[in-house]
Formats: structure tokens, C-alpha cells, sequence
């Protein structure tokens, strides 16, 4: 009765332990990232939805003015295109643009080009730089924000005197229309402009803040009263809310891809690209010959081949193994039996320097050092055992 000796395992395989060791901490930064994001949407969860949309109930919503509106026989429709905003512009309409900066140049442009001689009224809420200056030109919007949020009229504007002090305080503006009405001003500049036009009974009115439309702040100060006479002069009103959605908002015309991306951005680009060269030169350059560095830690031959041995045997790749084997045989037989090394895996020049020195048939040697690959385990030892015996034979004196 035999017994198989069984050998001490070597497998560098990581254990669990090992593994939840190196693992947790990436665990704990998923669950701290996965508990930040959940927070995040509880607490936006209860944020305002519906911004100045007339049919939103919301404290920042505008449905109290609509519906004060209709009690006054005028009509509210919501539109969020600009193709809808610009047909909808005549005599007996008042069109309300609840985000002018969020429209593009081109928008602008073709809004304004459509209600300009169009008779009736624009009210811009809180346009910016340089929207103001393109939907209401002549018009500058101050960079300073008023402080104050509710101020007095102090202009003969009939709506601003019978409403009194409003919510008005946001963005201030200038303007060299010599007819424009200055109302609720902060620091020497208007909140709100009204603008003529040049022909008709049409006008444009600027408000530097939308607080006297929301739902919350109506019933405050002359808020309820400002709103309706700057909405209500006319029998229609179009409340326009722009919406990233319309198709004229990506109408870029000719415009190539890189028009599109802001110059800001295009410099900090090529920066990016400028340092990254340059980090790249520092780390490859070369200022002499490369120094080999001795191994940390001594590793014997005997467990490298070990090591690899266990490699082709978990793979089963004893064609490999078999080829390491015979490639090494022939690389230390050619030498010794007067065969250059560059000739040693050539059959044809190795094999009958052998068959001379060792007075054996060219055909076992060639099957041996250049046969096929082994069928399974016990023939790759085999193998191994006879090259073995080959080189000893041929070194035997």
C-alpha cells in the first residue's frame, strides 16, 4: 500500500479576511457617497417647483395672479416655445417673459424683432446682462443688485401710483429713452422701466424682480395691485416660460461645435493640455544611464520554477510546458555537441551532431526534442525524465 506524500501549499490566493481587509474601505466610501446622495434628494425633495408658472400653487408659483386675472375677464395662456411667444404677440395681448436670460442670442433677437411693432405689451422679468440690452434695447442692467425689497413708486407712472410701495427691489436699470417711466427706485436707479415704443400704443416694462407675481408675496405690500395693472391692460396674456426643450434653443445656425463652447473654457483646455506635456517631460526624462536596482528580496530558482511549474498546470498548458522544456535542452545540448546556439532549435543541424555523438537513430531524437506535445500529465513527466537523460548522456565523458 502506497501513500501519495501530499505537498504544502503555496497558493498566494488572498483569504477572505484579506480580501474584506483591503475591500472595506472602498465599501465605506460607497456607502458614505450612496448616504450623502440619499440626503441630498430628501432635502431637495421639498424644493419649489413651477418658478413663475401660473398654474403651479406653489409659494413661488404665479396661479394667485392668474386666476385674480381671469376674475377680470382676462385670459391666460401658457406657452414654452418661442415660435408659440412670437405668433401670439399683437395689439390686445400683454406677453410676459418669465426667464429672458435663459434665452439664447438668436431667441432674443427674433422675440424681440416680433413683439417690438407688434402694439401690444412686453413685461421682462428680471433680465440680466445682456438680455435687457436686446429684448429692451437702450437698456443697461446695473451689476449692483438694489438691497432694499420693497420700495415707493416715485414716478407719475399711473399703475405704480395707485399700487404704492411693491416688492420691486432686485436688478436696476438705466435707459436713455427720454419718455421712459423711472419707477421704485433704489440708489438713484429704476427697478422698473416703461418704454414707449416708437409707434403705436405699444410699450415695454421692466422688472427687476418677479416677487410680486409669486404666490407668497401677493397679498404683500401693493404687490396684488402692481401685478394686475402691469398684466391686466390688455385682454390676452401669453405667460412665456422658456423651456431648454424648444428646438430654437439649439438652432445654433452656422455655427461650428467649438463656437458653441464658451472661449473660457477653450483656455483652460489647452492650460490642461499645456501642463499635462509638460508633466509628461518632467516624468520621462532621462538625465543618464539607467541604474539597475538590486531585488529587495532574494527569491531562489527553485521557486520561481515551482511557481511557474503551478502556472501551467492550473492553465493546463503542457504544450508550453513541454516547449519550455525541449527549447531549454536544445539551447544547452547544441554547444556541446559543436552546434552554433544560433543553430540549436534548427532539426536539421542539431540532430545529426547528436546522432554522430551518441551512434543513435536521427528519428528517436527528433521526437524527442521536436515531437509533438504530451497528452496529459504522466507524459509531460516523461518527457522531462528523458531530456534529463539525453543531456547527462551526452555530457558523459
Amino acid at each position: 500500500m502506497t501513500t501519495e506524500a501530499t505537498l504544502p501549499s503555496t497558493s498566494a490566493s488572498p483569504t477572505v479576511r484579506q480580501v474584506w481587509t483591503r475591500a472595506r474601505g472602498v465599501l465605506l466610501a460607497l456607502v458614505i457617497l450612496l448616504a450623502a446622495a440619499v440626503a441630498i434628494a430628501v432635502v431637495r425633495s421639498d424644493a419649489q417647483h413651477g418658478s413663475l408658472d401660473p398654474r403651479s400653487a406653489d409659494p413661488y408659483g404665479s396661479r394667485a395672479v392668474a386666476e385674480l386675472l381671469a376674475d377680470q375677464g382676462v385670459s391666460t395662456r401658457v406657452v414654452t416655445t418661442l415660435d408659440e411667444a412670437s405668433t401670439a404677440a399683437g395689439p390686445d395681448t400683454t406677453l410676459l417673459i418669465a426667464a429672458p436670460d435663459l434665452l439664447t442670442d438668436r431667441q432674443q433677437d427674433r422675440l424681440h424683432s416680433a413683439f417690438s411693432d407688434s402694439g401690444g405689451r412686453t413685461v421682462l422679468v428680471a433680465p440680466g446682462t445682456p438680455s435687457a440690452g436686446t429684448l429692451a434695447p437702450g437698456v443697461d442692467a446695473d451689476p449692483t443688485p438694489s438691497f432694499d425689497s420693497t420700495l415707493s413708486p416715485g414716478c407719475a407712472l399711473p399703475a405704480a401710483r395707485r399700487a404704492g410701495t411693491a416688492d420691486t427691489g432686485g436688478i436696476r436699470y438705466s435707459s436713455d429713452a427720454p419718455d421712459a417711466d423711472s419707477c421704485y427706485l433704489s440708489n438713484g436707479l429704476p427697478t422698473l422701466l416703461r418704454i414707449p415704443a416708437a409707434e403705436g400704443d405699444g410699450d415695454t416694462v421692466v422688472l427687476g424682480a418677479p416677487d410680486i407675481f409669486h404666490n407668497d408675496r401677493l397679498d404683500e405690500q401693493g404687490n396684488a395691485s402692481l401685478a394686475l395693472q402691469l398684466l391686466g391692460s390688455r385682454a390676452h396674456l401669453v405667460w412665456y416660460l422658456p423651456s431648454l426643450s424648444d428646438d430654437s434653443a439649439t438652432d445654433a445656425g452656422d455655427r461650428s461645435f467649438f463656437d458653441l463652447i464658451p472661449s473660457g473654457w477653450l483656455w483652460g483646455t489647452l492650460q490642461l493640455f499645456i501642463a499635462a506635456a509638460l508633466a509628461a517631460l518632467w516624468r520621462a526624462r532621462r538625465l543618464g544611464p539607467l541604474v539597475p536596482e538590486r531585488l529587495p528580496v532574494a527569491i531562489r530558482a527553485s521557486e520561481t520554477v515551482e511557481g511557474r511549474a503551478r502556472l501551467y498546470r492550473k492553465s493546463n498548458a503542457r504544450d508550453r510546458a513541454a516547449a519550455a522544456l525541449r527549447s531549454t535542452t536544445r539551447t544547452r545540448l547544441a554547444p556541446l555537441v559543436g552546434v552554433s546556439p544560433a543553430q540549436a532549435h534548427a532539426p536539421e543541424a542539431l540532430l545529426p551532431a547528436l546522432s554522430a555523438q551518441l551512434r543513435r537513430e536521427g528519428q528517436s531524437l527528433h521526437s524527442l526534442l521536436f515531437g509533438p506535445p504530451p497528452r496529459d500529465d504522466a507524459a509531460l513527466i516523461a518527457l522531462a525524465d528523458q531530456l534529463d537523460a539525453l543531456e547527462r548522456e551526452v555530457r558523459r565523458p
